[in-house]
């Protein structure tokens, strides 16, 4: 890129699943686009996650529809640098039109005139559409409770690289979600005392009558459901793809060295304080586990599936005593914690974005992904149209949703009325050219009035 203004007709910001997703789409359609990412395509795979991360669903599934894996068993989990070279081979595909190493600084609407400026790193963008595809893994959040001690490390988990990253002694990992039962469970098998906050959770099987529970969600419905359950919002998902790809059974956890805690709920003068509700999370991730296994069995009856049996899935192993008598609280240095890990998720940061696009609470938006702002889109985010919307494939389809929408937008702005044909006509009849595509073409370069 130069530091002249560019012109483009849609802008589509990061070049990461959904980046990608999008521009397929878009090139298909035949609509000019531009892809900006500020480091290299899925980056986020490659650098905000941890070294031994695999995907959390088989390669069958967590793909898109026009290409496999490539050297990754369809029902194994693929290494996250394989999911990231993945992407790079799939936009080579289409040749999208991608542009690394340019950072999107502000984004405004043009005052008295169609679409958007755009101040990058490389310089101006104007363009009549923006698609926002920077996901919803963007700022890191370590709550407020975070204690001020510098004898303490402390890092988020996507700064966390391994169980050498941290210095010797005990961890605390706080949050029960994917990433934190992973991360205890790697640090523990590393030789670590391991102390696990645990809050609410959903804890699928892995796979159960040998079916992987992501094709259980799909044909119960589940990935399509498009209304979100009241009081769900904020619960995490404990499932794993991690050495092959396991239960997560929080007092096989326990029993293996690791010590189950409540929620965290504040630190005061270096020692945690934990909510009194382990058991309480614990049981209600057993009522979703026990849930999607009653609803598999009765689909595979209803539909007369020929699937094994598997009694042994329901056996529930007995508290261990962390659970029947938790800590409530735990001073740090004589339990010898030298480190915390924030498993506790992210915050979308649209700082950035300067448009009329939000809610009061600074939430975007939209109706599958359709902006309050026209011409803005959001893509990536969970429940953009569905609860799968924030999967590889979900974002595929929304892509499309979106594309589809931009295409009958850039119809409407083409259209010629019939004084408009008949003036543009008479001047193109003394010129020879009287070809309905190049009135179309005439209407500016960027495709619109």
């Amino acid at each position: 890129m130069t530091v002249e203004t560019t012109s483009i007709d849609t802008l589509v910001v990061g070049a990461g699943q959904a980046g990608v997703a999008m521009s397929e789409h878009l090139s298909r359609l035949g609509v000019p686009h531009l892809v900006l990412e500020r480091a290299r395509i899925a980056e986020r795979w490659r650098t905000g996650r941890w070294d031994s991360l695999v995907a959390n669903g088989p390669a069958w599934h967590d793909r898109f529809p026009n290409l496999e894996f490539a050297d990754v068993d369809p029902d194994a989990f693929a290494p996250k640098e394989q999911v990231a070279d993945y992407f790079v081979a799939y936009a080579k595909k289409f040749d999208a039109p991608i542009r690394t190493g340019v950072e999107v600084k502000n984004v405004v609407r043009n005052a008295g005139r169609q679409g958007f400026t755009i101040e990058t790193s490389e310089g101006t963008i104007e363009a009549n559409r923006v698609v926002v595809a920077t996901g919803p893994f963007q700022r890191p959040v370590i709550p407020p409770i975070a204690p001020q001690d510098s004898s303490l490390t402390q890092i988020h988990s996507a700064d966390y690289r391994n169980p050498g990253q941290l210095p010797e002694g005990g961890v605390l990992v706080i949050g029960g979600g994917s990433s934190g039962v992973q991360i205890a469970d790697e640090l523990q098998r590393a030789g670590r005392r391991v102390y696990l906050s645990v809050g609410a959770h959903d804890r699928p099987p892995r796979a159960y009558r040998g079916r992987d529970f992501c094709w259980w969600l799909g044909v119960l419905g589940e990935w399509d459901a498009e209304v979100m359950k009241p009081g769900r919002e904020h619960v995490t998902i404990a499932v794993s793809g991690a050495r092959g790809g396991h239960t997560v059974d929080f007092r096989r956890l326990a029993n293996q060295g690791i010590t189950l805690v409540g929620l965290t709920k504040s630190f005061d003068n270096g020692v945690a304080i934990f909510e009194t509700n382990l058991a309480e999370n614990i049981a209600r991730g057993d009522e979703n586990y026990l849930s999607l296994l009653d609803a598999a069995d009765a689909y595979a009856a209803r539909n007369g599936l020929d699937l094994p049996e598997e009694p042994e899935a329901r056996i529930i192993p007995a508290d261990p005593e962390c659970v029947t008598q938790p800590l409530h609280d735990l001073d740090l240095a004589k339990a010898g914690v030298t480190s915390i890990v924030w498993a506790t998720g992210y915050a979308l940061d649209f700082s950035w974005l300067n448009v009329d696009a939000f809610d009061e609470k600074g939430k975007p938006k939209h109706q599958r992904g359709v902006a309050k702002e026209p011409g803005i889109y959001f893509l990536g985010l969970p429940w953009l149209s569905r609860r799968g919307s924030a999967f590889i494939w979900g974002v595929w389809h929304d892509a499309k949703h979106i594309a589809d929408h931009i295409v009958t937008q850039r119809k409407y702005l083409a259209y010629y009325d019939d004084s408009q044909r008949h003036a543009q006509g008479g001047s193109e009849e003394s010129t020879g050219n009287t070809s309905h595509d190049s009135r179309v073409h005439k209407v500016s370069e960027l495709g619109v009035n």
